[in-house]
């Protein structure tokens, strides 16, 4: 069976929002997932859009899909990229789809000359978890995130 990654095109929008919509029911947060086929639209296709998608397929169908964007690290003084999500059906998942996805991922990384190539997961994700320390990939526990959302987000930029 052959795996295929391509670059996300417009009309993958709604495909690209059934599988976010997928991964927020695994992640136990389907309540969460406010976006629209337009919004997916925008944020990805739209001139000067920062984030990127790609499509995984297997045979010529999608079963996942990853959105990255270039961050900066200024202890490096170089460009790094960001997974923000990258999804692989449950049923497609053993087969090599996230394995080879990560790994296109990271040839963009070193094609882009990115210092680094993060992501983010649940800590009770134990089979993502197990899967990336098992690439070589390392947690970096020393650091917690943060997030400004919402009401808190507008108020605090309004210096309520």
């Amino acid at each position: 069976m052959s795996i295929e990654i391509r670059p996300a095109q417009p009309s993958d929008a709604p495909q690209i929002l059934a599988f976010i919509t997928e991964l927020a029911d695994y992640e136990k947060a389907r309540h969460e997932v406010i976006a629209s086929v337009a919004d997916i639209e925008r944020s990805l296709f739209s001139e000067g859009a920062t984030a990127h998608g790609l499509i995984c397929l297997r045979d010529g169908v999608p079963i996942g899909f990853a959105v990255f964007f270039f961050s900066y690290s200024t202890w490096l003084g170089s460009n790094c990229l960001y997974l923000e999500d990258l999804y692989i059906t449950p049923d497609q998942r053993g087969g090599g789809a996230g394995k080879t996805l990560l790994r296109h991922l990271a040839k963009i990384a070193c094609d882009n000359d990115c210092g680094r190539f993060e992501w983010s997961v649940l800590d009770w994700n134990t089979p993502a978890i197990d899967f990336y320390k098992s690439l070589g990939a390392q947690p970096q526990e020393e650091w917690v995130r943060y997030r400004m959302d919402g009401k808190v987000l507008r108020d605090f930029a309004h210096g309520n």
